[in-house]
């Protein structure tokens, strides 16, 4: 798995963006559908319409390094999300690096805490991944058809190895929308 990372401009998305942004994405390039290709959330900022884009904000999809290049050929597309356009600029790679805490912003799962953090725990003990777990708040994904679920989560003390293989992976389900998409937490010491 790697990172392509490609500088985007625009004035904003819409509040569901997620699943509009992972259409284009597709339109593009169709491949990343039968891939296990992940997004990150885009940063931005609330407004009365929509979420304003935040300066030098980046798209980042998280794919197989065999279907990097050719995505990085989307460059100079513009992706259409209903009332808002962004064009996509120069793109370049990212290897993913190991961190010993690390974060997303939601994984989807059930709506009770308890249930929740109950099923990660299992999900890591499946995988053979011993650390400790800091359940953040709920929230969801409010799409045109449906609603993801689920709590933001910050996992830490993870060994080398251990990290690399929640980032290539992530947790849940909804990657494509950004869900259960891992990056690194930076923490003060």
């Amino acid at each position: 798995m790697i990172d392509a990372i490609f500088d985007i401009s625009g004035d904003g998305v819409p509040a569901d963006y997620p699943f509009g942004l992972w259409n284009e994405l597709q339109r593009l390039m169709p491949e990343l559908s039968v891939s296990s290709a992940g997004v990150l959330p885009l940063r931005t900022a609330g407004s009365v319409s929509g979420l304003l884009l935040a300066r030098r904000a980046k798209l980042t999809v998280r794919l197989p390094l065999s279907f990097a290049e050719k995505l990085l050929e989307i460059s100079g597309q513009v992706l259409d999300l209903g009332a808002y356009r962004l064009q996509i600029g120069s793109g370049k790679l990212r290897e993913i690096q190991a961190y010993p805490t690390i974060s997303s912003h939601l994984v989807a799962g059930e709506r009770d805490e308890v249930v929740f953090m109950d099923n990660i725990a299992a999900s890591l003990e499946q995988m053979g991944i011993a650390a400790n777990l800091i359940c953040g708040r709920a929230s969801a994904l409010e799409g045109p058809d449906h609603a993801i679920h689920g709590f933001s989560l910050v996992i830490h003390n993870l060994k080398p190895e251990d990290s690399l293989r929640l980032q290539y992976t992530g947790l849940g389900s909804n990657r494509h929308h950004g869900c259960g998409v891992f990056i690194p937490y930076k923490v003060i010491s």
